[in-house]
Formats: C-alpha cells, sequence, structure tokens
C-alpha cells in the first residue's frame, strides 16, 4: 500500500443517472472531492428505453437483467457509450480531466461469463479475486486522470460482458487496496442506513461487524440493504479502508466526515 495514499471509489445508482439535474449536482460534488478517485456507474432505465423502441424484449429475473445479443449491443451503446461519456463530459466542465473507460480498455476489468444455472443470464460477467488490472489501472492515475467506469467488462477472448456496477466498484476497491487506502462509496437516493425504513431521520451513522450482526438479528434493518452490507463487509475483509453509503445529493458532506452510514470492521 502506499502510505497515506487515499483513494475514494464512487459508484453512483441509476435513479440519479436518470434525473439529469441530479446528475449534475452530484458531478459537481463528486469533482470537488480532493485526491485520487475512481467513478463507477449503472445505466438506469435508459437501456431498457432503447431497447423497448427498437423492440426488443427486455427479460429480468429477480432484479437482474438477461442480456441477450440483442440486448448486450444495447447495453454497450448505452451504458459504455451515451451515458459514459456524457458523464465524462460533465466532469471536464467542472474541471476534473476523466476518461471514460469500460473493462475491455487497457485490459483493465476481465470477467467470465455467468455459467447456465436455473437461469442464463446470456452474456453477463462475473469477476474472481485477480479479475482487476491495478498495476495498469494505477498508471492512468498517475497521469492524473480520473477513470470513469462503465458497466462493461470483457473475458481477454474478443467477448464483452453486461457486469453488475456494485461488483465492478467492490472488485476494484479490493483490487487497488494492496496500493492505496481506499474508501468505497455507495451513493443512491438514501441518506443511509436506516434504523427504521419509513424515517428518513433514522440514519445509523457506523456500523461494525458485531453491531451489524445485531441488527441483522434483531430484523432491524431493511431485507432490501442486506446485500449491500454483505458486499461491504466482503470488500473490508479483502483490505478495503472503509465503505460509505449514503445519499448522491449529499455527497459534498464526505469532505466534511458527516457521509451516510461509515461502515467498518
Amino acid at each position: 500500500m502506499d502510505s497515506g495514499v487515499i483513494l475514494n471509489i464512487i459508484k453512483i445508482g441509476g435513479n440519479v443517472i436518470d434525473n439529469p439535474d441530479a446528475l449534475n449536482e452530484f458531478l459537481e460534488h463528486f469533482s470537488s472531492i480532493k485526491g485520487k478517485k475512481i467513478l463507477v456507474h449503472g445505466g438506469g432505465k435508459k437501456a431498457s428505453a432503447l431497447a423497448q423502441r427498437l423492440g426488443v424484449e427486455v427479460e429480468m429475473v429477480e432484479g437482474r437483467r438477461v442480456t441477450n445479443q440483442e440486448m448486450l449491443e444495447i447495453a454497450v451503446m448505452v451504458y459504455a457509450g451515451w451515458i459514459n461519456k456524457s458523464i465524462v463530459a460533465k466532469l471536464q466542465k467542472f474541471g476534473c480531466d476523466a476518461i471514460g473507460l469500460s473493462g475491455a480498455d487497457a485490459n483493465l476489468i476481465e470477467g467470465m461469463k455467468r455459467p447456465k444455472k436455473e437461469v442464463d443470464f446470456g452474456y453477463v460477467g462475473d469477476l474472481l479475486h485477480d479479475s482487476v488490472n491495478h498495476n495498469m489501472l494505477k498508471k492512468f492515475m498517475e497521469l492524473g486522470l480520473t477513470p470513469v467506469f462503465s458497466a462493461i467488462t470483457h473475458n481477454k477472448k474478443g467477448q464483452l460482458l453486461n457486469t453488475n456496477a456494485d461488483t465492478i466498484a467492490s472488485s476494484l476497491s479490493a483490487s487497488l487496496s494492496s496500493n492505496y487506502q481506499v474508501n468505497l462509496i455507495y451513493c443512491f437516493e438514501k441518506d443511509g442506513v436506516l434504523k427504521d425504513v419509513e424515517d428518513e431521520s433514522s440514519v445509523i451513522e457506523h456500523i461494525d461487524l458485531a453491531s451489524y450482526k445485531v441488527l441483522e438479528k434483531s430484523g432491524e434493518i431493511f431485507d432490501g440493504m442486506l446485500p449491500k452490507l454483505n458486499n461491504a463487509f466482503d470488500a473490508l475483509q479483502k483490505g478495503v479502508s472503509a465503505v460509505y453509503i449514503g445519499n448522491a445529493s449529499k455527497l459534498h458532506q464526505f469532505n466534511q466526515g458527516c457521509f451516510g452510514t461509515r461502515i467498518t470492521l
């Protein structure tokens, strides 16, 4: 690890991407974060909207997109094309020298096609412990560039893969923790992990592994938040310093040390 060098890896979800004003505000806040940083973004509803316009059926299983050849082409066009380059252009406006990337660029993230089980998800990529080419990625950041990753990877055999953006952010964080002190920051529409899902003010400021087990056992945490928390602890156990979950519109508070829920071991 480069002692004292902090890297903030921030993942932004589709709800913000689908709202131009919210996205613009978020990117302005992102640009103001000092030091090294990486942005990972999902695709929102734009891929589904384009598919419908083109007459391509959108198939979802338990909230996960099935990606056949037609859907893969649309996902690449939207995620790695329009959304990625629009974000990069806006970041340049705010003085952040960004470079838009997919996992195929410079062989940065290698995935593997998800095996067929009960459901064939098609061209969906899963990541392995050594999927991230962190030495090459470090070179981009040493040039003063801010990487902006779309949710597209490749298998090193010429095949692009649609890959979950949360998984990409987590894998980047774990891999780069050997070079930097990494903070992984998940931005979405809530102010953090809520003790009462009906009460927006019930943000739990800090969760460690011991308190998480208590909260999980008591059923106080909303079920939909459990996968994010499990991913958070998985990243922490792989060397990430801290994970934050908070509201994209309040990212500017991160510089002040009071953003969302902070998760540590």
